[in-house]
């Protein structure tokens, strides 16, 4: 068996215990737990999957990303793929929680931040094949020109409703 995940309901509610590639087959709900990093500046880190990802290759991404192992919480896979894909161990704070209709499957998807120092990153290479610090502007114009995973860009559009909201 692969990787085991909560299977979820609609309201996030754990229903079961399956393996995440059955959840994706059938198009059951599961977590998903991602982290965007920011550096002392503010500083966006996006990155690109590598070319022979199984998943979105040689996509780009402004989140570190992955699914939420059963029995665990959201932050904690946070931290987990935090540390296993950058090389980063740093507190992670919850920014939003939402339902996404993924690319590949529908699930519950939590956006976690967390403030990183740029020197202690350390990209695992089956991960990461580029990463770069974008300013907001420099990532606002990514968006537009770059091809980034599709949950990834949802969420930037949330985020930025996020903090336009927090504005008023």
């Amino acid at each position: 068996m692969g990787e085991l995940v909560d299977r979820v309901d609609e309201r996030d509610r754990v229903i079961g215990v399956v393996d995440r590639n059955e959840a994706v087959a059938a198009g059951w709900l599961y977590r998903m737990s991602m982290v965007l990093c920011r550096d002392e500046a503010g500083r966006y880190l996006v990155h690109r999957r590598p070319e022979n990802s199984s998943r979105f290759p040689g996509e780009y991404s402004w989140l570190v990303a992955g699914a939420v192992a059963a029995g665990e919480s959201y932050a904690e896979a946070a931290a987990r793929e935090l540390h296993e894909e950058m090389g980063v161990r740093a507190p992670v704070r919850p920014l939003f929680t939402f339902l996404c209709r993924g690319e590949l499957s529908p699930y519950w998807f939590a956006v976690y931040e967390a403030t990183v120092d740029q020197g202690q990153i350390a990209p695992q290479a089956t991960e990461v094949a580029w990463h770069a610090w974008l300013s907001g502007a420099e990532l606002r114009d990514a968006m537009t020109s770059w091809k980034f995973v599709s949950d990834s860009r949802d969420a930037y559009h949330r985020y930025l409703k996020l903090a336009t909201d927090n504005q008023r």
